[in-house]
């Protein structure tokens, strides 16, 4: 295990959630908490919910049923409650909190606006009234194709109030990806903005959610969000303004659901063009959010998350229902991390005294280059952790990040697992000692193993990621297509989910992700994730990122090839190739070195900055590329297909 650079102080760790409540259990040690969390998951699970403080309307009569098997598990049996009753209602009607902000939003240009607690549950109830006279009824499927504006959240949680089901799309998917998904949900309503400002411009959301309506028949109405103050080109059959639908200011009788009721359906890309549509129910996914936001990561209700993503992807949901869940502050942010200057991420944590902050790795490397008088002006003092998801890290940013901006005081806390997750399988709790990129446990409640091909635990060698207990939050399926579900995750060991993450575990009990396991490179019988190449050709100081792919090889199978984006375009490329080479070749050795270096101007990532390889490999060979409506910038592909033409 590498040095650990972050140690909890005892007053420290008497003072995080998890120790007080372990404590309350009887337990001091993480580690023997931990066995019994994964021992007992039906004790686990029934004080989780206690300790999140969950209000049920009717009580559940069994906290676990598995008669129908372990893929299909039934959570607290019989119990009813409702997600926007815990993450805004209880609050709202509490004198103590009802005025306490719930809500900050702030947009592209620095406008800004709040909601407290009542605020916020005034606002639900209006869209809840409306939403229903237009005939809105439990269990019909609502996609929301919108920018990180406040009536996305209050969308979300209106719907989730009448018991419909709400389905994020990202908001910088073309019209095809957005029609995909409203068909496959079998979406009845449609809930977009006029468009939304990025980097100082307008985006023109309606165009493109015409443009999905006319591929989806199901779509009855469209119900319009007035960002630009443009609105143009409008159906009169279809379209309905946002505000019209605000006009019964009367209290909403929150519906009270089974909680294994579904209440969101949210799409992932597939490597084949159907995406999956993982199914979260009102007792899954928000208290599994709520429970590693508030007992893991330590979100308390005075203070404030925010998490630099999209609604479109699990982090916002989670940002969400994770944050409001436990009562605290949440920050909604419109616009890019580095625009107008690349201090913007640090000026929004500064503004509105952010405790948790949420990145990807990706974005740090950017920043890194940007130089650190970006860093000085701004006062980082309130922040108690930050959070860290996407994609597995390199050892460099990790610790710039640590050095420069946590000042080697505030805890890393690397994040896991994903949409069909609810929320993490690793993260970085804060009662044990931290290392730079790995994960010092399996969180709670989550019963992890890293198998070899054989099905045969290992340690401290790169194996498959699996799960062999069910967890609260675990996705209830995929909508309409569970063959594709239980082929995805339940097909290779009995009763044992395999994630597709390579993992390594150590004697110590810490993880590290090397890749997907659908990425991992065989070069002539020698396994490796791309993550590990990478990682050792961003230690050169002019290399800004780096994507590894396997190739066919005659002789080797496969052999690695790296797209490197540099700091300094006008380097020579023949001596960085010669540099780079040499570097691979020390500490990887020769058999599994990048047999070739091409230097591109960006790598395909998804507007939550993951670099998405699999895009580069299709490129790369001419192959068919599945879905690629995640892709943020998709027009680097053809640089690679020019250099694939050249190579050739």
């Amino acid at each position: 295990m590498s040095d650990m650079v972050w140690n909890p102080s005892e007053s420290f760790k008497q003072s995080t959630r998890l120790y007080n409540w372990m404590l309350s259990l009887g337990y001091q040690d993480y580690e023997a908490f931990y066995q019994q969390s994964i021992n007992d998951i039906e004790w686990f699970w029934d004080q989780a919910v206690k300790e999140l403080r969950i209000k049920w309307f009717e009580p559940y009569t069994k906290t676990l049923d598995l008669s129908k098997g372990m893929m299909y598990p039934e959570w607290f049996v019989n119990g009813k409650m409702n997600v926007t009753y815990n993450c805004v209602d209880k609050w709202a009607d509490n004198a103590t909190t009802s005025k306490k902000q719930a809500l900050v939003w702030e947009g592209d240009d620095g406008e800004t606006k709040t909601f407290t607690f009542a605020e916020l549950e005034k606002e639900t109830n209006k869209v809840a009234n409306g939403l229903e006279e237009l005939g809105v009824k439990p269990k019909d499927v609502v996609t929301i194709y919108m920018p990180m504006i406040p009536e996305t959240v209050i969308a979300m949680l209106a719907i989730a109030k009448i018991g419909a089901i709400f389905s994020p799309a990202f908001s910088g998917y073309k019209a095809d990806a957005v029609a995909k998904r409203i068909n496959a949900a079998n979406a009845k309503w449609l809930i977009t903005a006029d468009g939304f400002y990025r980097r100082g411009k307008e985006v023109h959301l309606k165009e493109e959610a015409d443009k999905a309506v006319s591929e989806a028949p199901s779509i009855e109405k469209v119900i319009v969000v007035d960002r630009l103050k443009n609105q143009k080109n409008w159906n009169r059959n279809k379209d309905i303004a946002w505000k019209n639908i605000r006009h019964n200011e009367s209290d909403y009788n929150v519906r009270e659901t089974f909680g294994n009721d579904p209440f969101m359906i949210i799409y992932t890309s597939g490597t084949t063009g159907k995406p999956k549509g993982a199914l979260h129910t009102h007792h899954g996914f928000p208290i599994k959010a709520g429970f590693d936001a508030g007992i893991c990561m330590d979100v308390q209700p005075e203070d404030t998350l925010f998490w630099h993503t999209d609604m479109g992807w699990m982090m916002g949901p989670f940002l969400v229902f994770g944050g409001l869940m436990n009562g605290s502050r949440i920050v909604l942010f419109e616009g890019t991390p580095d625009y107008p200057k690349p201090d913007r991420i640090w000026h929004l944590v500064e503004k509105h005294r952010v405790t948790h902050l949420g990145i990807s790795p990706t974005l740090i490397r950017s920043l890194m280059g940007q130089g650190e008088q970006w860093i000085e002006p701004h006062d980082l003092s309130t922040l108690k952790m930050i959070g860290s998801t996407g994609e597995p890290w390199n050892p460099e940013p990790w610790i710039w990040l640590f050095e420069k901006i946590c000042k080697r005081k505030v805890p890393i806390f690397n994040y896991s697992g994903g949409t069909e997750i609810s929320g993490g399988i690793f993260g970085n709790v804060l009662v044990k000692p931290i290392a730079p990129v790995s994960f010092n446990t399996a969180l709670p409640g989550m019963d992890v193993d890293v198998y070899d091909e054989y099905g045969n635990s290992v340690i401290n060698e790169v194996g498959e990621l699996v799960i062999k207990k069910p967890w609260v939050g675990m996705t209830h399926g995929f909508y309409q297509d569970n063959e594709r579900y239980e082929n995805t995750y339940w097909n290779r060991y009995r009763d044992t989910w395999v994630h597709g993450d390579w993992v390594v575990k150590d004697e110590d009990g810490f993880f590290t992700i090397t890749g997907r396991s659908d990425d991992t490179l065989n070069v002539a019988g020698k396994r490796i994730g791309p993550a590990e190449i990478e990682s050792v050709l961003v230690q050169h100081q002019d290399v800004l990122e780096a994507g590894v792919i396997g190739v066919p090889h005659e002789v080797k199978g496969e052999t690695p090839i790296a797209f490197v984006v540099l700091n300094n375009h006008d380097l020579s490329k023949n001596l960085m190739e010669e540099e780079m080479k040499n570097i691979a070749v020390a500490k990887l050795g020769k058999a599994i070195s990048p047999s070739e270096f091409f230097f591109v101007q960006d790598l395909p990532k998804t507007r939550n900055a993951k670099v998405m390889r699999r895009a580069i490999k299709s490129a790369y060979l001419n192959e068919d590329s599945g879905d690629l409506s995640a892709l943020e910038n998709p027009y680097c592909l053809e640089e690679i297909r020019q250099i694939a033409s050249k190579s050739g």
